[in-house]
This record gives C-alpha cells, structure tokens and sequence, in this order.
C-alpha cells in the first residue's frame, strides 16, 4: 500500500505557476494545484514508503526553484 501525503508550498511572489508545473513533473506526484491562502500550490505525492516519500520531498520537491518553505502532512488511514 503507498504512503501519501499533501506537502503545502510557500513560493517567492509570481513563482506559484511554475512551481506547481515543475512539481507535476516529479515522479511520484499524483497532482499539483495552484490555491489561494497561507500556501501557494498544493501537492498530494505518493511513494512506496515513509522514507522514499521523505527523499523525494527533500531531494526533488524542496529543490524547485521559487520555493520558501514546505510542510509534509502524511495522510493517515482511520
């Protein structure tokens, strides 16, 4: 069963459209979505495990250029 999670994103001002383009790119998002309020794109990424998800957050997605801040919510099955 994959480990999904949302990561929120805050972008530099004018970045959020490339952001969430360059996000849809990475293997393992499911989908990256421009929003309005405290974040900037939301991503939901799947993975087969808590650490692959935690590597592909750090080593791809923090990497984007535009991107000031992110938070990782695991989603939880109750």
């Amino acid at each position: 069963m994959p480990v999904s999670a949302y990561v929120l994103i805050q972008t530099e001002v004018g970045k959020a459209a490339s952001v969430a383009e360059s996000a849809r790119g990475i293997d393992g998002v499911r989908y990256a979505d421009d929003v309005t309020g405290p974040y900037d794109v939301i991503v939901k990424a799947e993975s087969e495990s808590v650490d692959s998800l935690g590597r592909m957050v750090v080593s791809n997605i923090q990497l984007i250029d535009g991107i000031t801040r992110t938070v990782t919510c695991p989603v939880v099955n109750l």
